[in-house]
């Protein structure tokens, strides 16, 4: 008989040892890897340990061993993987935008066979609820273990394979090398690498560990990149200003190199913000991306977001403006059950509804999928315009101008419209399980 007091974890034959450590977390491991030499050699061991690891996680999102062509240690690529798994999903625009014309407001990131992949996500122009996608970001791993980011500035490159192909085979002349540096767990600023990986730090890149590998400032320590630029310029400037001597022409000669870099600069530094909450829930059924007409003829993105203060609807493109007023906002949350009173209904029924012209005759008409929906909701909202204009004695000028209904529809899906004018906005869910819908 087995005596179980003096069984110990040693005991188990090391393929049952290396299943229990296969799920525990890195830093657990790292643990329990300084108990003993043993220990050490089994969380090492990359293919026994680290590669099903990868597998459970990723196995069904990505291709694991074409990671890096498949010469990467699978540790190095958990890590990796472990850090960029939280950038899956919606991205928007942070703060005013930049000189970068194609800097897109909304973008989206999903796995691809071996790389993450992000795409520009705009509105369709055909006058129809179609979104567009077009390539904009590729990241992945060099055989080397070294993280390769590269930007496309324009929409040229319409297929992903293709602008795969060319990140792949190096063809960089018209894409531009970044870091993707992590500033919280939900904001990225991604910036303009100078070193070009492929043909100027290809020796350098070769001869590094990928253990060096440092996380939340990936590819800050290449030669040329920001962070180095900085600090280089900083210590620069202390050192050779004008009363040292010769201070006088190195600091032009600084200045003269600065300003050259700076001339050469494809990609100004932008700053993007997870959308958390991108679906409507039971809970919260109004929340998440919503696509919509606000004229008849032009699709905009709105986001809908729940805060202590209620409910306020913005447009996607005036997210990263300061000063952009939202659509409408409302403090109070409480939807009103049917049956509805003869002025709600006579609200609704009097309203024309705004929707793509692939869905009606003519922008005057209502859509025929809005003419038989079902109402089973309403909640009232305030516009921007009621939350400026106010009187003397703080008032609104005209407290009825300001006022609006959200229909919430027996679909899931809702519009809105105000007193001002005779006209529901009807607004469709652009995500659905974590999916773009009618992307093309």
């Amino acid at each position: 008989m087995v005596d179980v007091d003096s069984f110990s974890f040693t005991d188990f034959p090391e393929e049952i040892q290396i299943s229990i450590l296969s799920f525990l977390s890195p830093k657990q491991i790292a643990s329990f890897a300084c108990t003993s030499k043993r220990s050490v050699s089994l969380c090492s061991s990359d293919d026994k340990l680290w590669y099903p690891m990868c597998e459970r996680r990723w196995g069904s999102k990505t291709q694991i061993k074409n990671w890096g062509d498949g010469k990467i240690g699978y540790k190095l690529l958990y890590k990796t993987l472990d850090e960029w798994e939280n950038l899956i999903g919606f991205w928007r625009r942070s703060g005013e935008p930049s000189v970068n014309s194609s800097s897109p407001p909304l973008i989206h990131f999903e796995w691809g066979p071996s790389f993450v992949a992000a795409s520009r996500v705009c509105p369709s122009q055909n006058c129809t609820c179609n979104v567009l996608k077009s390539p904009f970001l590729w990241m992945s791993l060099s055989s080397d273990g070294e993280i390769v980011n590269f930007l496309k500035l324009d929409g040229e490159i319409k297929l992903w394979d293709d602008f795969v192909k060319c990140c792949q085979f190096g063809l960089v002349e018209d894409l531009v090398s970044v870091n993707v540096n992590f500033v919280l767990a939900c904001h990225v600023l991604v910036e303009e690498n100078y070193a070009n990986y492929y043909q100027v730090h290809r020796k350098h890149l070769s001869e590094r560990s990928p253990n060096s590998v440092i996380p939340y400032s990936r590819g800050d320590d290449s030669e040329g990149s920001s962070g180095e630029c900085l600090v280089t310029e900083m210590y620069y400037t202390q050192l050779a200003n004008r009363i040292s001597p010769g201070g006088e022409g190195a600091w032009r000669r600084q200045r003269r190199r600065e300003r050259e870099r700076l001339g050469k600069r494809r990609w100004e530094p932008e700053h993007f913000v997870k959308i958390v909450n991108c679906s409507p829930t039971k809970a919260r059924p109004l929340q998440g991306l919503w696509k919509g007409t606000s004229d008849g003829i032009n699709l905009v993105f709105y986001l809908m977001t729940y805060d202590v203060g209620g409910i306020i609807c913005r447009r996607v493109g005036d997210l990263s403006s300061c000063s952009a007023a939202p659509v409408f906002w409302t403090s109070n949350t409480t939807f009103i059950e049917s049956p509805f009173s003869p002025e709600e209904e006579y609200l609704y029924d009097s309203r024309i509804h705004y929707c793509s012209l692939a869905e009606a005759d003519h922008i005057h008409q209502h859509c025929p999928s809005a003419e038989n929906e079902v109402v089973s909701h309403i909640m009232y909202i305030n516009s921007s315009y009621d939350l400026v204009i106010r009187d003397s004695a703080g008032r609104s000028t005209n407290p009825r101008q300001g006022e609006g209904r959200i229909w919430h529809y027996q679909d899931g899906t809702f519009g809105f419209g105000f007193f001002w004018d005779n006209f529901i906005i009807d607004l469709k869910p652009m995500v659905q399980d974590g999916c773009l819908l009618d992307a093309l």
